[in-house]
């Protein structure tokens, strides 16, 4: 089991990136796909067509999202955790998630780098 840990600073104040995380529409504006994403813990999530599913565990409005992503039968628990901090006008959300199988990290880090985390600061900061 693997850890992936990075720091992105993002051009959107804490409550919009919180909103891009947690908000289902949001999500689907900067992802291009819907999203399930209830607002209580325990509740469960879907996103880009059932590629990523799990149960949301932890909220604290702008600033903290705590999630258990789904690896089919894996005794330890995936657990991500986004972290957001106001850095002056910009957002620096640190994401860390654990015990992602070994077979799937350097697909699971990509996947954060360009198609999750990439997706919100292209969201952000369109290239007009």
């Amino acid at each position: 089991m693997k850890t992936f840990k990075k720091s992105f600073k993002i051009n959107a104040e804490p409550s919009d990136v919180y909103s891009a995380v947690t908000n289902p529409y949001t999500i689907e504006l900067w992802s291009g796909y819907p999203a399930i994403m209830g607002s209580e813990p325990g509740s469960e999530f879907s996103l880009w067509e059932g590629d990523i599913t799990g149960r949301n565990l932890e909220f604290v409005q702008d600033k903290k999202l705590v999630q258990e992503w789904f690896f089919g039968d894996q005794d330890e628990k995936s657990i991500v955790t986004i972290t957001i901090n106001p850095d002056r006008e910009n957002s620096l959300v640190t994401v860390e998630h654990t015990n992602i199988p070994d077979e799937e990290f350097n697909d699971i880090a990509e996947g954060w780098r360009e198609y999750y985390i990439g997706a919100i600061i292209s969201f952000f900061n369109p290239n007009f």
